[in-house]
């Protein structure tokens, strides 16, 4: 089914790059989501107001609040089309990160409305009516939520939208609640329990803390999260399997919205190669990264020595001394400077983010120690910075 409204509905959809192609998967996700919760609100409320169940009502209510849910999404994606302009040079692609965050609110919001309607039920319990056909209808619920949620899995994470998949984990809850809305009807007409309540208490909590998490989630790109290690992997290997180039260091990656995004590189280029040879071969890779790979490319050229044989072979010393030190660190522009009584070794040292101060500190003066024990003219002249990449879970 996914794939035929998608063949059907959406232009070009193999060309995933553009982002007219993104909207259109976007505008077919959130109608197909309106359709089917609307048609869910109906059932489910006619159901509990047969079945004077208060929890089968409020999961009515929660299908009536996802559809406004893919109304807000539809308009985000919209919006998030629109082209850059004067005030906003990198486009608006973020108000589908903005759509999403108010989806996680109005998903709390429904949880805690719940959670109240839970507690009165239990204060005021009302007896239970017990309907086979009404049932049936929920279990068919069950079944359509859960290829609602699928479809928005799919699609979602073929075009990286963090929309989608907001409404896909939503959708996945509401499969987990009704299942125990009409696992709590069974043990009504099974042992005669009412147990309306407290199911719809726990509805409201998992429905809350699905909130939470699509607000969480959503949250990261907005307020700058660290590079994902495919995408540094995808820019570093791009650029570095050009000719011309020796390394790359100091990725960043600024986020403007799915397929929207900026980064800086700094690539290191021989230093015996005339400069406006390496520019032009900076610039075409510049040019490349946006045709192919989609990404706005900025680079900083680092000329380092490729054939001196004492700088490089110092450079493998200091690489296989902070080896042993620390197998998590690693050096970049890396200078040699001799001097009539010392000979400074200029470079930069990658460490981990979570490293302190004091941890810092106490591997400079180790590397410095090392080196000078191989040396006593080796004087470490070092840069500590962490870098902008996720680290791996």
């Amino acid at each position: 089914m996914t794939e035929f409204l998608v063949k059907h509905f959406v232009k070009d959809y193999k060309e995933i790059e553009k982002m007219s192609v993104r909207t259109s998967y976007g505008v077919l996700a959130s109608i197909v989501g309106i359709f089917c919760n609307v048609l869910l609100f109906a059932v489910k409320f006619t159901v509990g107001a047969l079945m004077r169940s208060i929890s089968v009502m409020a999961d009515g209510f929660n299908n009536l609040s996802d559809a406004g849910s893919s109304i807000i999404s539809f308009i985000g994606v919209k919006m998030a089309n629109k082209p850059a302009d004067e005030e906003h040079p990198f486009g608006h692609g973020r108000m589908e990160y903005i759509a999403a965050l108010v989806v996680a609110f109005l998903v709390i919001e429904v949880g805690l409305s719940f959670f109240k309607d839970g507690i009165e039920k239990i204060r005021d319990p009302r007896e239970l009516q017990f309907h086979l056909i009404p049932l049936l209808i929920l279990i068919l619920s069950v079944g359509i939520k859960l290829w609602l949620g699928l479809f928005n899995k799919k699609l979602g994470t073929k075009i990286n939208s963090k929309v989608m998949l907001a409404t896909s984990a939503d959708s996945m809850g509401d499969v987990i609640t009704t299942t125990a809305t009409i696992a709590s009807i069974l043990v009504f007409k099974v042992f005669g329990i009412n147990i309306d309540g407290l199911v719809g208490i726990g509805v409201s909590l998992v429905v809350m803390w699905a909130g939470i998490g699509i607000a969480r989630d959503t949250l990261e790109p907005l307020l700058g999260e660290a590079v994902p290690k495919d995408v540094y992997e995808k820019i570093t290997k791009f650029v570095e399997s050009r000719e011309g180039v020796c390394g790359t260091h100091d990725l960043i990656v600024h986020n403007y919205g799915p397929g929207r995004s900026m980064a800086s590189l700094h690539v290191e280029v021989p230093n015996d190669v005339d400069i406006e040879l390496s520019h032009e071969i900076i610039d075409r890779i510049e040019r490349e990264a946006l045709k192919e790979i989609g990404i706005y490319l900025v680079i900083h050229m680092d000329p380092i020595e490729t054939k001196n044989e004492e700088t490089l072979r110092t450079r493998k010393q200091v690489e296989s001394t902070l080896a042993e030190l620390d197998a998590r660190a690693s050096i970049h522009d890396f200078r040699m400077v001799a001097g009539e009584n010392q000979i400074n070794l200029i470079f930069d040292m990658l460490v981990p983010i979570q490293y302190d101060k004091e941890h810092k500190k106490m591997l400079c003066q180790e590397l410095r120690k090392r080196m000078h024990e191989i040396d006593e003219r080796y004087q470490c002249v070092i840069v500590v910075e962490s870098g902008y990449i996720a680290e791996e879970k």
